[in-house]
């Protein structure tokens, strides 16, 4: 077997992380497609660094472009790629422009896909996320479902049987690899004069909440009202992207602050010990359900429903009175929920999977 690890963005290398180690333990032949849709050395290359894996053999450099630019660059390097190593098999992750590329890039010249953290909805297709992840799971021939749920999903939209499986989600092998690690080689609650559970975390890049100047502005102001009822700090590391919005529509964060993008260990670290996290990623949100933090999603619906079953998360929306009364609610959640999305062996199942089945 044959493999290409296709990622282009910061979650991508996180969750493909696990397939990767697997790969060096087995000697798998196979090598890494990094696609630069992501291209800032804090947004990218560090994660490579510090999460001690091999360096991609192929870097396209694409960075940033509006959705139909940025794909399009994305599927003629990779056809270029794959033509040139042949691969039996590549390997996406997600819901990404470079996901969606990959995978057709791939299927039109007749090799294999498998789609790693396949069957997620949000049946919102106003979202560009929701739009790759379902055009991806429909041309892949191996789907690697995280939940019972999303294996559910995929049958009821036609998807043969023995082309699922239930693996869990790397994210989980993940975190439990990396935890201990930022524990113990972490500072950054000193470095930014932090206590533990006396801060807030957020995170916001989602191109319908930070391209909207009413939604970003709404909240904003959400989080600078959190930041005057509790009197506690809210962390807010900045995306180039929602950054350059920021700065383009004139937006106020007094009661906010900002930072540079960080590193995976240093922003594990803070949701571990963040008293609540406030996100509009899905990565995000599985990540405080199973490090067992309190999160509120700043999005009208998620494709992670999980955790909203589990009582880990809450919708809010982005009405800043709405975001201030479920992180109320959340401030204050007793935290034994049941992690939903594995026992930490995604990777490797997946590997044996591919093995088997090429």
């Amino acid at each position: 077997m044959r493999l290409s690890i296709i990622v282009g963005t910061r979650p991508e290398i996180i969750k493909m992380s696990p397939i990767i180690r697997e790969c060096e333990r087995l000697q798998v032949d196979y090598f890494i497609l990094h696609t630069g849709q992501h291209y800032s050395y804090n947004m990218d290359h560090v994660f490579f660094e510090q999460l001690e894996l091999p360096a991609p053999r192929y870097n396209l450099n694409i960075g940033s472009g509006t959705p139909g630019e940025q794909t399009g660059k994305i599927l003629r390097g990779v056809e270029d790629i794959l033509l040139k190593e042949k691969p039996d098999v590549v390997l996406v992750e997600g819901d990404t422009n470079t996901v969606l590329a990959g995978a057709l890039a791939a299927v039109k010249l007749h090799i294999a896909v498998g789609h790693v953290e396949a069957g997620l909805r949000s049946y919102d297709r106003s979202m560009p996320e929701e739009i790759n992840r379902v055009l991806t799971d429909h041309c892949s021939d191996l789907l690697f479902a995280p939940t019972k749920q999303a294996y559910q999903i995929l049958l009821e939209e036609g998807i043969p049987t023995d082309h699922i499986f239930i693996t869990g989600n790397t994210i989980v092998d993940a975190v439990t690899h990396n935890i201990q690690l930022a524990e113990k080689q972490n500072h950054i609650l000193d470095d930014l004069g932090l206590k533990k559970q006396e801060y807030f975390l957020a995170t916001l890049h989602r191109q319908e909440n930070v391209d909207d100047n009413d939604r970003f502005q709404s909240i904003l102001k959400g989080l600078n009202d959190l930041h005057r009822k509790y009197d506690l700090p809210v962390i807010y590391p900045v995306h180039p992207r929602s950054e350059k919005k920021i700065q383009e529509f004139r937006l106020e964060s007094p009661g906010i602050t900002l930072v540079e993008p960080m590193d995976y260990f240093d922003f594990l670290h803070l949701e571990q010990h963040a008293r609540v996290v406030l996100t509009d990623s899905g990565g995000v949100q599985e990540e405080t359900c199973i490090l067992g933090t309190p999160c509120v999603t700043l999005r009208s619906n998620t494709e992670r429903p999980e955790t909203l079953a589990v009582g880990s998360n809450l919708l809010a929306g982005v009405y800043s009175e709405n975001i201030v009364r479920c992180t109320s609610e959340m401030a204050g959640k007793n935290k034994s929920w049941e992690n939903p999305f594995g026992d930490g062996t995604s990777g490797c199942q997946i590997i044996q999977i591919l093995r088997d089945t090429l």
